[in-house]
């Protein structure tokens, strides 16, 4: 059975998630794109902080995403 989407946000260290859609304006998604980050791509967390900035392994690059936009990534969780 599958699991269902949730927001990159809530991707915990170490945890590994598939990108499934975003929902967030025309400029922030195209520069995901350009970043590698397309529906179907395999992202890790790297770590999270207090702040609001968490990093993801990308393609084999580090992405750092703040949560506020995280929120409106979905991803299957793997």
């Amino acid at each position: 059975m599958r699991k269902p989407c949730k927001p990159l946000s809530l991707v915990m260290e170490g945890e590994k998630a598939v990108i499934s859609s975003f929902h967030l304006g025309d400029a922030l998604r195209e520069r995901l794109y350009s970043l590698g980050m397309i529906p179907g791509t395999n992202v890790s967390c790297l770590y999270k902080r207090k702040g609001g900035l968490a990093a993801y392994n990308v393609r084999g690059a580090v992405i750092a995403i703040r949560l506020s936009d995280a929120k409106f990534i979905l991803v299957d969780q793997q």
